[in-house]
């Protein structure tokens, strides 16, 4: 989800306000001055000097609130800890994402790359506002005066810009501001810039959606149904009638689940444990996970339903396939996975005395939240109020289409009188349950090299459930009936390999599904990655020049690639392993961004398998906090090398196997010895860095215990006999 922008996407508008200054975006998306204080800004400067940045994206973990607020303390020549931060109201005319039209959202990696230029506008904007009025109160030329550290001085003269505030709220918001030359930053690049929002984090007073606690409220849990699908058909609470604290039960309107509400949390998991239902499962997920796997190869085994290759036909492909002089084949399998995020899915409503209501929420799509709560409450959307706050992760569960447990509270909250607050908890098993999985996907590639060992031919057939299809984003992912999202990674990839064909099916599951962190790149990534080894292997080449081989052209997408790919080389030691160590590599562009990994495994005596390290290279374009990216980075490896070696959603007749961590076990500290990131400097424009971490984790492992061991083609890696130290 990335979007060629300009600076004219990004400019800013002001609104004036007794003491402050706030500078912010116009739905028309040019500088303007705001009538009546109607916009929202991105900037505010209060009289006694606070500046506080408007963070538009969410921080769910990912450092958005850190990245923002440097763009504008840089453009402002503040310090970071000068600026204060919240969140923007919900106004996707204001704050929209700038990928996602006009609905204000977080994913996709967007957060920085989409935004770069806005705040940098909107704090430079601020700036030159701020040092217009000290130069009309001076009587000064205002090209002789500058601001720094809250401080404007010059012309023998300076002041605090609170000083200054009401007077720059008068003025006229600059139509293209002065941005600073790259050669000035004093804090994008900055090493040793971090978190703002860590300290509360470490000392616990950072309040997250599950922390929140209001007098009078309520606590609501849903009992659903065992079967994704599955319809309330009649339910009995007379066993929970007893329970202290229990106050009723009611069956959500849409069918979907029962409501069950308590003065506790605990009550009300007791209680929901007492209510029995009955379910009509009709329409609901009824196969198995081995069935899902059989549908989707025998699909690999027949005509493709879609042509997903824009300038190669296939049987132009097939022909060099079968004239080449040596063939390799491999047929892969990706299961369903779970989010996981840290802080199970959870919401407040706190109905207000006026007849409106706020929704307090980790808020990854707050247009959808808004909306939502609207509708179900047939409240005008000015009597709705979306209060954003921290999410302890997220990796794309937070943001579905459907609005999933924001409809659940809003539901909730209206079958009461609507007196009291009510609180949505998910429970750990309410999540890994809880559907909206990464789809499971299969792949057959076959390649044909000729007989110097390059590769004159490559088909490759997808199989997989569309993620996209039948959202509000079809109209932009999906063409011809191709779901980009399931092809992406590997249809539009920068190697330059002739005759490449790839073919897509969609499998029709009754299964919620939704993106997880890196989306289609999670499979796509791992695939042609070991295929590249499988490849380099049968040519009888080393496995990273036979990488370069295909990124020797001129274009950005394969110098970057290359670059990346070199460097992690360099750094990892390829070839220099020390006895009993092996190495894999892989390298992947998502989201904008280049990253090439580096795994260096080790056996115990009995064959285990010991992670040393991995070694990355990024190239995000400018890093704006490299601390930041390094986090993501490793954070984008252990997620995907902790599922790619033990995870899976398994279903048994359409029901969840797995319920909680001891069987869905997320990435634990000692699995991974070492890591190591390097960030390629750059001046192109910053680009994502949520996700783009996590397709190459899994195939540089992958290709790593391939040395001398087992060539993993389904995954997780435990089901076929790897272990792990």
């Amino acid at each position: 989800m990335t979007m060629t922008t300009t600076r004219r996407t990004f400019l800013a508008s002001a609104a004036a306000a007794t003491g402050l200054l706030a500078i912010g975006v116009s739905p028309k998306g040019a500088l303007a001055k705001a009538t009546g204080g109607a916009l929202n800004p991105f900037v505010t400067v209060a009289s006694d000097g606070t500046v506080t940045a408007i963070i538009k994206h969410f921080e769910m973990g990912q450092g958005t609130a850190t990245g923002l607020s440097s763009l504008i303390a840089e453009e402002m020549n503040m310090p970071l800890d000068a600026i204060a931060f919240e969140f923007a109201p919900s106004d996707p005319n204001v704050y929209n994402n700038l990928a996602f039209g006009p609905f204000q959202g977080t994913g996709g990696s967007t957060a920085i790359a989409n935004s770069y230029l806005q705040y940098r506008s909107a704090g430079a904007a601020a700036r030159e506002m701020l040092i217009t009025a000290a130069a009309n109160r001076w009587s000064v030329d205002a090209a002789t005066l500058s601001l720094k550290d809250g401080v404007i001085s010059g012309a023998g003269q300076q002041g605090p810009i609170g000083d200054f505030v009401a007077d720059a709220a008068a003025l006229d918001v600059p139509a293209e501001p002065a941005l600073k030359d790259p050669g000035d930053f004093r804090i994008i690049g900055d090493e040793t810039v971090h978190r703002k929002d860590q300290a509360g984090k470490i000392n616990g007073t950072a309040i997250f959606a599950m922390d929140l606690q209001l007098d009078n409220q309520m606590v609501v849990v849903i009992k659903r149904s065992p079967r994704m699908g599955g319809v309330v058909t009649s339910f009995d609470a007379s066993g929970a009638e007893d329970i202290r604290g229990f106050i009723q039960a009611l069956a959500l309107p849409n069918g979907a689940g029962v409501a069950i509400y308590a003065d506790k949390t605990w009550a009300a998991f007791q209680a929901r444990d007492a209510v029995d239902v009955t379910w009509d499962f009709s329409a609901a997920e009824s196969r198995g996970s081995e069935e899902i796997k059989q549908e989707l190869f025998a699909a690999l085994d027949s005509p493709s339903e879609y042509d997903a290759s824009s300038d190669t036909d296939l049987s132009d492909t097939l022909a060099a396939i079968e004239g080449a002089a040596q063939v390799v084949e491999e047929t892969f399998y990706f299961p369903l996975l779970a989010h996981a995020p840290m802080e199970p899915l959870g919401a407040t409503i706190e109905p207000m005395a006026d007849g409106s209501v706020v929704i307090h929420d980790g808020a990854q799509f707050p247009t959808s939240d808004h909306n939502t709560l609207a509708s179900i409450l047939e409240l005008p959307m000015e009597k709705v109020k979306v209060n954003t706050i921290l999410a302890g992760g997220s990796f794309g569960r937070r943001a579905t289409p459907t609005a999933d447990y924001q409809v659940e509270i809003a539901l909730a909250f209206a079958m009461t009188d609507r007196t009291r607050p009510v609180k949505l908890v998910w429970s750990r098993e309410d999540d890994i349950t809880g559907g909206y999985y990464r789809p499971a996907f299969a792949h057959k590639v076959r390649v044909g090299l000729d007989e110097n060992g390059t590769i004159v031919g490559w088909d490759h057939r997808i199989a997989g459930q569309s993620i996209f299809k039948g959202t509000f984003f079809e109209s932009v992912i999906v063409r011809d009936g191709i779901d980009h999202a399931s092809v992406e990674g590997a249809a539009d990839t920068p190697y330059a390999i002739p005759g490449m064909h790839f073919g897509l099916t969609d499998n029709k599951p009754a299964t919620t599904l939704l993106w997880w962190r890196s989306v289609g790149h999670s499979h796509t990534a791992y695939v042609m990655e070991s295929m590249m080894d499988i490849a380099a292997r049968a040519a009888g080449q080393d496995a990273v020049a036979f990488r370069l081989a295909y990124l020797s052209g001129d274009t950005p997408d394969q110098q970057r690639k290359a670059a990346v790919l070199k460097l992690a080389a360099e750094k990892a030691g390829w070839g220099k392993a020390a006895a009993g160590r092996s190495q894999g590599v892989a390298v992947h562009k998502s989201f904008g961004s280049y990253v090439a990994e580096v795994a260096e495994i080790s056996r115990n005596a009995e064959g285990a398998v010991k992670i040393e390290r991995v070694t990355a290279a990024v190239d995000c374009g400018l890093a704006i906090n490299p601390d930041v990216i390094k986090a993501q980075i490793e954070g984008g490896i252990g997620y995907g090398i902790g599922h790619v070696m033990r995870n899976e959603i398994t279903l048994t007749d359409g029901e969840t196997d797995q319920y909680n961590f001891p069987d869905y076990e997320p990435l634990r500290i000692h699995d991974i010895a070492a890591i190591e990131t390097h960030i390629i400097a750059s001046a192109e424009a910053p680009t994502g860095i949520g996700e783009p971490g996590t397709p190459p984790a899994g195939p540089a492992l992958a290709n790593a215990i391939a040395v001398d061991g087992p060539r993993v083609t389904s995954l997780p890696m435990i089901n076929e006999g790897v272990e792990f130290v």
